[in-house]
């Protein structure tokens, strides 16, 4: 299991090395920019607001609760920088869902050593019909198990577990995110996608890990949804080649 966590996370690297490559690079060019902009925007809404968000959240609990300030805070930080650079991750991935999905064609074919002028990009709205829908149905699934694991954020004693499980949870739901790529590339569906990353859950975390490390990273968050796709393309092709490894 813990060397399956490494494998994971080892792959956001390799597509961080992929999208230096030549044949790729004009295909970065969209979803590079588009992550600058929203996480520009993101950055700067965390950094001007966090201070009256945690405020007002802390000061919202009884006079009698003072003595929990020291769980509350570092609670109510990771619940607000989850928040904010998680869902800004959901808005890029939707508004660059179809170059995203060119992007992991690209890479699958320069993996297998084909001519990437010879791939047939897929029609735009053939795309955006497939990933949209996609889409939909993980916002669904995030906002499922968000409301239940913010309940438990608010139980005494329980709550203790909940930054670890916002943690889990982000790296699960970015493994399948960028999963969706490739995958829907070959017609799989959300279902499909989370039984895929389900079949071997400690590499799918590692490289939902190492994709939220590089989100929560100033600049080298811009690269990561290239890097992410890239990264998921490859393990994909991994997972098709030794589909029982």
């Amino acid at each position: 299991m813990i060397l399956n966590l490494f494998k994971g996370f080892g792959y956001i690297f390799k597509g961080l090395g992929m999208i230096k490559k030549p044949g790729l690079r004009r295909f970065v060019i969209i979803p590079l920019a588009i992550n600058i902009i929203l996480f520009s925007v993101a950055t700067y809404f965390l950094f001007s607001l966090f201070g009256s968000w945690m405020n007002s959240l802390l000061n919202s609990f009884p006079d009698w609760l003072d003595w929990l300030s020291w769980i509350l805070w570092p609670l109510f930080a990771f619940m607000i920088f989850f928040t904010i650079f998680y869902s800004f991750t959901l808005v890029a991935n939707i508004i660059a869902a179809p170059f995203n999905s060119i992007l992991a064609e690209k890479t699958e074919a320069m993996i297998k050593g084909q001519s990437l002028s010879d791939t047939p990009s897929f029609p735009a709205w053939q795309t955006v019909r497939k990933t949209l829908s996609s889409e939909m149905a993980k916002l669904f699934y995030i906002l499922k198990w968000s409301v239940i694991i913010l309940i438990i954020s608010f139980i005494p004693v329980i709550n203790l577990v909940a930054p670890v499980l916002w943690l889990v949870f982000g790296a699960w739901m970015l493994a399948m995110e960028y999963m969706d790529y490739p995958m829907g590339n070959h017609g799989h569906y959300f279902k499909e996608i989370n039984k895929q990353v389900a079949a071997d859950k400690s590499l799918s975390l590692g490289f939902g890990f190492g994709v939220f490390m590089f989100t929560s990273i100033p600049l080298l968050n811009f690269l990561a949804m290239p890097a992410a796709v890239t990264g998921a393309t490859a393990l994909w092709v991994r997972r098709e080649s030794q589909p029982h490894g």
